[in-house]
């Protein structure tokens, strides 16, 4: 009986012990949690606010930047009737970390919709811009930069490109990125379709209407109807573009 009682409790510790190594070997097998990572995302402007939840504005499905629990969305306020300004938030664990709403306050009714993000340090942001208007707008910022202003005219939609300090939103400096019209030379629509890092360069794609820009700014000479697939590769500053090219156009 004394053996009987042994056996049984050997029994039970080592079907213990089975059950102990078993878990643990499923346990290891399930693999973790992978981080999830945006670099570069363009999309429709969409609006929201500063007081915003994360969860309201990943609805409104416009462009966004990911780094495991920290992402970045960008947008617009709609200030009046028919004026925009551009928005720039970022979240870390869905908490507000900053949201930027000064970029630009002029009637220039602007957008933001585009984003690359390393997950790091660099953060470029891609607005719109309709025109120069008295106040604040990207100007102050493009100073010294490829292309300073939105130049001739008014009412064609382009962009702006901006190098944004992900820790506090602050703007380093920005560019513009027009086309121009072949008749008059006045400033004409550009939309970028894309945005990539190599870590010292800044790659754009965008659709240019009339004719895009060669490196010096100077209008290029194009052949075929526009919009015109437009590729140009910027130093990580913004002062220079190394390379400008479009199908068609010289």
């Amino acid at each position: 009986m004394i053996y009987s009682q042994k056996f049984q409790k050997c029994l039970a510790s080592f079907s213990l012990s089975v059950v102990l190594v078993t878990d643990l070997v499923i346990a290891q097998k399930v693999p973790p949690a992978s981080a999830e990572i945006v670099n570069s995302s363009i999309g429709n402007a969409v609006t929201f606010s500063c007081n915003d939840s994360e969860a309201t504005i990943k609805s409104k499905n416009g462009a966004r930047v990911v780094s495991g629990s920290s992402a970045i969305y960008i947008g617009y306020q709609q200030v009046s009737s028919n004026n925009k300004n551009p928005i720039t938030i970022r979240f870390n664990n869905g908490i507000k970390t900053w949201c930027r709403t000064d970029y630009e306050t002029t009637n220039d009714d602007g957008t933001g919709y585009g984003l690359y993000w390393s997950g790091g340090s660099v953060l470029y942001g891609v607005y719109s811009s309709t025109g120069s208007q008295i106040g604040n707008d990207f100007r102050r910022f493009a100073t010294g930069r490829w292309l300073p202003s939105y130049g001739s005219g008014g009412g064609p939609k382009v962009a702006v490109i901006a190098r944004i300090n992900p820790a506090n939103g602050e703007v380093y400096y920005a560019t513009f990125l027009s086309a121009k019209k072949a008749d008059n030379g006045n400033t004409n629509s550009l939309v970028v379709r894309s945005l990539s890092w190599n870590g010292t360069n800044l790659t754009v794609e965008a659709k240019s209407w009339w004719v895009p820009r060669r490196t010096n700014t100077n209008s290029m000479t194009c052949s075929g109807a526009s919009p015109y697939i437009y590729t140009a590769v910027f130093t990580g500053d913004l002062t220079k573009v190394n390379s400008a090219s479009a199908a068609t156009c010289s």
